[in-house]
């Protein structure tokens, strides 16, 4: 047998409810106890002794309620849901035009794993909200208390798994527009998430309701009938739908414990606010979630007899603060809203504010869109016993609008307007086919009045083509026009000094930056040379900023090289939120980016490469000596521990750019890059054996370490290196593949070991090969890549090629040439230019000439019909015959074998093949003879 009832507010509408559930499902057990047990929760909330104010989200109806309550009553202290350690920030909303997001940032973990980092945090203010309204108050109003009581951001991370950070989302589609990303990855603090938890209820409920999504159920159903409700129905209601959702949900998830360990932090911090200002509770103000209202932890309310919540210390992360704009679409994006729907709850605000002739709170000094007059305080209504409305509305049916036809006219002429502008083939029809589509959707929603959902959807179904002609769509125009994604922006003075330095040093431009538009800066540094800090200054925030923040277009600035003439596009205003966040990691934008270099050359994911990278980017973004040898330091520390050659390529590249560099502005190298290149020598010497034969190294990272020891080898042997480790390490190289294979050939012609002859012996041999055929482009691609380390080399790899294309048949060459063109296009892509250049030089430039053109490898020795005349005896000839030991000094040294032959006696010297030579070819000898008579 159920046990009666409890006497009480309520205790008519509880036995309605049970006494309805009982009909209803045929046991009043289950279904009655969820009834019964959410009009508890209300009575429980309304009975406690400090006033709980129940809120959802950016909801225009809660900040209706908000300014009522706060002009009827005002409170003295209010208790505001919000992480406690973000109080300092609220001063500066008056310095901002809202949408804004309080931010908390840390980079600089200490407690947390090091792959967390960056960590931020987030909570959007709108004007909108019932958080902003109390806000105000409470900021503007001498003798007001705001006290945040949520758990600091800093618990944030600590209560919650990595995997978990953000907010559960809902099924509605998040908003696609550029400026849904201004909170970028941060976790949003929500105050008052009212959604169902359970699934299935959400379903039930959007299908029931005849609505889309969760925005326009909660429109239609909650916002609209409590706009005008009275302070207690508002109250009452709002708990009765926390405490829905809050029992209505699957079993329990480490969300449902965090919300309530989050309970349990603010009542006790709220318990040790009065214990320690004692301030009576009567005149005390909790705002928080209708979800958080019907809570039932053992901490809930002032007279509970259990202990204070246990709260942990912070951990030693260093968390910096500030302000970042918003958007409705970013807010949109943060908590899984349906795209437009804070649009619509500002629109519908501004409507309801105009109705209800009711002035809100705003901060003094507020840069907002329009300017508000604040009216005089209503006189102060005492607090009246509570009575049942709850009954009542629950009971009442609901109030349908009438139809505004001046509205819904308006509307419709104006979407179609805005749809002929962005490329719409939108008539007058149009407009009248969606003022009627609107009316049918309405009606077929249960509400005589259509909503700007209603006008949405009837405006996409009458105007939306297959495709859209433009960068917007039909219902991101209807957004636009309902209020549109309104952008909030931080004020100059609520900026970081960062933020602020760079706005002052950019001063000299001429420019607003504050500006959301992209603005042309034009620099003429040979004319003015005054504004050449402001072009040091823009190339660095191109470094650090995203790249449409500030973007070059005339002029360049690279080593040894700095553009007389420059031109910029730039949109600080638009990114504000990135150059706020560059504010968090220093006070200068030169200490910043000395920090980012240094952590990029001391992360566990920096390379040598990387290293070079940043000793570049110090030298022509920062004038710091100090700095470059650091870094350039910390490089060949990278380089010698490196077991893979990997980015061999990209290193090779950047050490002779800043070796130029270096050879060009300083009369001698520096002590980083003589280490660098004895230690490089050294270190790919002894990986190049290895590399030849590991599969995993490509030909092209070969080919630059070859280009590496060949390109250094004159500075590396003149500071103390030894060649004979090269000549060994090419020895020990025994490649199979056939790209390495050409290149071990090619390195060995380099070092003298490989005969040219003999070499184009080899390449005829596999030409002459069946089997080897296929392969041969393979072997090609290794001599391409040879031209890194041999450039000489272009002339005879143009005579192979020119040879395979000569000699193949048409049946082998054409299967053959779609292998060749991928191979090279993959392989050596900046290499083959060179080919290009070479051949261009070596075939005839018109077809005529090509009939009777003789290749130069192919075309021997012109011979000779008369004989060579002797050549007559000189004082050179009489000096080495008469003292002959430096000639045979020189031969020994030469490994050359020779005896002297005796004149002809008649003072000529003895011909033999040098004296044929030069007889045949004087123009040799009479060049020498005069540049040395010269």
């Amino acid at each position: 047998m159920t046990a009666p009832a409890p006497a009480g507010l309520f205790g008519p509408l509880r036995k309605q409810l049970t006494e309805a559930a009982a009909a209803f499902a045929g046991s009043p057990d289950a279904l009655a106890g969820i009834l019964a047990g959410m009009v508890d929760d209300v009575d429980r909330a309304l009975r406690e002794r400090l006033e709980i104010f129940p809120v959802c989200h950016h909801s225009p109806a809660s900040a209706l309620a908000m300014a009522r309550r706060l002009r009827a009553r005002p409170p003295k202290v209010i208790y505001l849901e919000l992480c406690e350690d973000l109080r300092p920030l609220l001063d500066e909303l008056r310095n901002c035009r809202l949408p804004v997001a309080v931010q908390a940032f840390a980079t600089e973990l200490d407690g947390f794993p090091a792959e967390w980092s960056p960590l931020s945090v987030v909570a959007p203010v709108t004007e909108a909200s019932a958080e902003y309204q109390a806000i105000a108050y409470a900021l503007d109003t001498p003798g007001v208390e705001l006290v945040l009581v949520d758990r600091s951001t800093d618990h944030v991370f600590q209560w919650t798994h990595r995997d978990d950070t953000g907010p559960e989302r809902g099924s509605d589609v998040p908003s696609s527009d550029e400026d849904a990303g201004l909170h970028g990855d941060a976790v949003g603090v929500e105050i008052g998430d009212l959604r169902p938890r359970f699934a299935e209820l959400e379903a039930h409920l959007l299908h029931h309701g005849k609505v889309r999504h969760w925005s326009e159920w909660w429109d239609q159903y909650v916002e609209r009938p409590l706009a005008d409700a009275d302070h207690d129905t508002y109250r009452q209601v709002m708990v009765l739908i926390g405490s829905l959702f809050r029992r209505l949900r699957p079993s329990r998830s480490a969300r449902d414990e965090r919300d309530e360990d989050r309970e349990r932090y603010m009542w006790t911090r709220m318990r040790q606010h009065l214990a320690e200002s004692g301030a009576d509770p009567a005149d005390c103000l909790y705002v928080c979630g209708a979800f958080h209202a019907a809570s039932r932890v053992e901490q809930f309310g002032l007279d509970s007899t259990a202990p204070d919540f246990p709260i942990s210390p912070r951990t030693g992360t260093r968390w910096r603060y500030g302000l970042i704009p918003s958007s409705h679409s970013a807010i949109e994006a943060q908590f899984g809203l349906a795209p437009g729907t804070v649009s619509i709850a500002a629109a519908n605000w501004t409507a309801a504010v105009s109705r209800t002739r009711l002035t809100p709170y705003r901060l003094a000094g507020q840069r907002t869109e329009k300017k508000g007059r604040r009216s005089r305080a209503a006189a102060p209504v005492p607090a009246g016993p509570a009575t049942d409305r709850l009954s009542g509305f629950l009971a009442a049916p609901p109030v349908l609008d009438e139809l505004d036809e001046a509205e819904l006219r308006g509307w419709c002429v104006d979407i179609v307007r805005l749809a002929r502008r962005n490329g719409y083939l939108a008539s007058t029809a149009d407009a009248i086919a969606v003022f009627e589509t609107s009316i049918l959707l309405a009606n077929l929603r249960n509400r005589a009045r259509p909503t700007p959902y209603d006008f949405a959807d009837a405006a996409v179904t009458c105007i939306e083509k297959d495709v859209v002609p433009g960068r917007r769509d039909v219902r991101r125009l209807c957004e636009i026009l309902l209020g549109g994604d309104r952008v909030g922006q931080v004020g100059y003075d609520s900026l970081p000094p960062l933020a602020r330095d760079v706005l002052d040093r950019l001063r000299p431009l001429g420019l607003d930056l504050e500006r959301r538009t992209v603005q042309r800066a034009l620099l003429d540094l040979r004319a003015d040379p005054a504004l050449a800090p402001c072009s040091d200054l823009l190339w660095m925030l191109r470094h650090l900023l995203p790249a449409d923040a500030v973007r070059p277009i005339m002029g360049e600035r690279r080593l040894g090289h700095r553009s007389e003439q420059e031109s910029w596009d730039l949109a600080l205003g638009r990114n504000q939120r990135a150059l706020i966040e560059l504010g968090y990691e220093g006070v200068t934008v030169e200490q910043v980016l000395e920090q980012r270099l240094r952590r990029a050359v001391r992360g566990p994911d920096a390379t040598a490469a990387r290293a070079l990278a940043a000793v570049e980017d110090a030298i022509r973004l920062l004038d710091s000596p100090r700095l470059v040898d650091e870094l350039g330091a910390r490089a060949v520390e990278l380089l010698a521990a490196e077991r893979t050659v990997d980015d061999a390529p990209e290193v090779l590249r950047r050490i002779r750019r800043l070796l130029a560099h270096h050879r060009t502005t300083a009369p001698a190298l520096p002590a980083w890059c003589r280490a660098f290149v004895t230690t490089g020598y050294a270190h790919y010497c002894t990986l190049l054996p290895t590399a030849f034969v590991d599969e995993a190294t490509g030909v092209r990272q070969v080919g630059a370490m070859l280009g590496f020891l060949f390109s250094m080898e004159s500075l590396a042997l003149s500071l103390g290196c030894d060649r004979s480790q090269l000549e060994l390490a090419v020895a020990q190289a025994h490649p199979e593949a056939p790209a390495k294979l050409a290149l071990l050939w090619a390195a060995r012609h380099q070092l003298g070991l490989l005969p040219l002859a003999r070499l184009r012996d080899q390449c005829a041999e596999l030409l002459a090969n069946p089997l080897v055929v296929p392969a041969f482009p393979q072997y090609l691609s290794g001599f391409v890549h040879a031209l890194e380390p041999v450039p000489g080399f272009a002339p005879f790899v143009v005579e192979t090629m020119s040879a395979a294309f000569a000699g193949l048949p048409d049946p082998v060459l054409l299967p053959w040439l779609p292998t060749l063109i991928t191979t090279l296009r993959e392989h050596g892509p900046e290499l083959v230019p060179l080919l290009v250049r070479e051949a261009e030089r070596t075939f005839p430039a018109t077809l005529p000439a090509l009939d009777s053109w003789t290749p130069p490898w192919a075309a021997g020795p012109a011979p000779s019909s008369a004989p060579a005349p002797a050549a007559a005896a000189g004082p050179v000839h009489g000096l080495l015959v008469a003292h002959p030991e430096t000639v045979d000094a020189v031969a020994a040294l030469l490994g050359c074998a020779g005896e002297w032959q005796p004149d002809g006696g008649d003072g000529t010297p003895p011909g033999g093949p040098a004296s044929v030579l030069v007889a045949t070819h004087p123009a040799t000898a009479h060049a020498v003879a005069v540049l040395l008579a010269d």
